[in-house]
């Protein structure tokens, strides 16, 4: 690890013997100043809710506005304690499990698991949850400063997942692990590239949507699975929930296939509104008049 990896890794560990209610209230204050800022996140964030939000007057609009970029504020600094405790620590921080029945469930069916996780609560949290039960491998892009994935890699420790790149080599990977009866996670809303999506309804209106976790299940019989860690009030710690995928997820018409992944997001969504990365500019790309200006 180069030292300035290894100096940041010591002031994580330093940091983290703050108590989560700190770290979370540190986070409020810190959305609530990038509000009071505006620029681009909270533009964007308040775009996004405009359109999964249509019925709310301006001053409801105001005060989700506030909540979710608390919210996003508290997602920042949480990984504080998450990365600066360490996997099996920040375990500790988990409350309680709903869903996990289906989980072992799925994995006692022997046909592969697919993990369908948002950018909803403390995913990172979630990885450690779910490789604590299992060996799991996720579809990720490389972070854009490298030296961040020698520091991911000492904070996760045994419970690191396999990081399965997003190419074409990485795709046939993940085939290979689920025809094996393994376990993959992916990030159902994460916006694909041009001309690699299909163009299906969020939270009422197009956005590009991924097709490969549907193909996926099709072609492997996998189990989908919907999973997040929800951030619980005042720094209390953290909720995990599973949910089954909706119907027809595995259809093969991809836009039949599409709408139930986002039907699955929006179900997750729904159980934690204000945690969800509404700053993403989810409804733009494709060609489309962009609704972010």
């Amino acid at each position: 690890m180069r030292p300035d990896v290894y100096l940041l890794y010591l002031v994580l560990r330093l940091l983290a013997l703050l108590p989560l209610r700190l770290l979370h209230g540190a986070g409020a204050l810190l959305g609530r100043l990038l509000l009071w800022r505006g620029g681009r996140t909270a533009h964007n964030t308040a775009v996004n809710l405009r359109i999964a939000r249509p019925q709310l007057d301006d001053a409801a609009q105001a005060a989700l506005l506030r909540d979710v970029m608390m919210e996003s504020g508290k997602s920042v600094t949480e990984i504080i304690k998450i990365w600066g405790s360490g996997a099996q620590r920040s375990l500790g921080l988990i409350r309680e499990v709903r869903g996990e029945a289906l989980l072992d469930a799925a994995l006692a069916a022997g046909k592969g698991v697919i993990i369908a996780a948002p950018h909803l609560g403390c995913w990172e949290l979630l990885n450690y949850w779910l490789g604590s039960k299992m060996p799991l491998a996720i579809l990720y892009r490389p972070p854009r400063i490298a030296a961040i994935e020698a520091l991911l890699r000492r904070v996760r420790g045994a419970l690191a997942p396999e990081q399965v790149r997003a190419d074409g080599a990485g795709v046939r990977a993940l085939y290979k692990r689920l025809a094996a009866g393994g376990t993959v996670g992916i990030l159902p809303d994460q916006k694909p590239r041009a001309g690699e999506g299909q163009a299906v309804p969020f939270f009422g209106r197009d956005a590009l949507t991924m097709v490969l976790l549907p193909r996926l299940a099709a072609r492997t019989g996998a189990t989908v699975l919907f999973a997040f860690a929800e951030r619980l009030p005042r720094g209390a710690g953290y909720r995990i929930h599973l949910r089954p995928a909706p119907e027809q997820l595995d259809d093969a018409n991809p836009a039949v296939a599409c709408r139930a992944l986002n039907r699955g997001v929006e179900a997750c969504v729904e159980q934690a509104f204000a945690q969800y990365q509404w700053q993403y500019k989810r409804f733009s790309g494709n060609g489309w008049p962009s609704p972010y200006g």
